[in-house]
């Protein structure tokens, strides 16, 4: 089996471009719950509850991929 470079730099590329992803829209919507809400999460995590359920039954009009969880 040989380990191509190339690969192995693109996943790890790939990797760091979510991760970094993510923690930005973690840090904006914090910003965003002090700014609206006065810091409190909950209104913005009951939203985002709510988003994400749709957002998963929509394309298969199911919530299987709950199950997995």
């Amino acid at each position: 089996m040989t380990i191509n470079k190339n690969t192995i730099a693109y996943n790890i590329t790939t990797v760091l471009g979510i991760v970094l992803v993510w923690r930005g829209v973690w840090y904006m919507l914090d910003k965003f719950d002090v700014w609206f809400f006065g810091g409190s999460h909950l209104w913005t995590a009951v939203a985002g509850f709510i988003i994400g359920l749709i957002i998963l039954y929509l394309p298969d009009k199911d919530l299987k991929e709950i199950e997995k969880i």
